[in-house]
């Protein structure tokens, strides 16, 4: 099982993840933002509220998306340098 354990915000709909294995992953929300209680997100002041809690990308309003799922829609992150 996937859990997430730190978060960057990119930008106004991409997040750089860390798993617990220490693996980072880029995570593009944006078809999540075409979806039902996830389109408040595509406000970038409330997109940018995102934490960790409870192994997972939590947001204000109770919205987080399952620690599998953000894995499995993530790509995988190579650093520069």
């Amino acid at each position: 099982m996937h859990k997430v354990t730190q978060l960057t915000v990119l930008d106004n709909t991409r997040l750089l993840l860390t798993f617990n294995a220490g693996e980072q992953r880029i995570f593009d929300a944006s078809p999540f933002l075409e979806r039902g209680v996830f389109k408040i997100l595509k406000d970038p002041a409330r997109f940018r509220q995102a934490y960790v809690a409870f192994d997972t990308v939590c947001w204000p309003e109770d919205l987080d998306i399952a620690p599998d799922t953000l894995y499995q829609h993530a790509q995988p992150y190579r650093s520069v340098g």
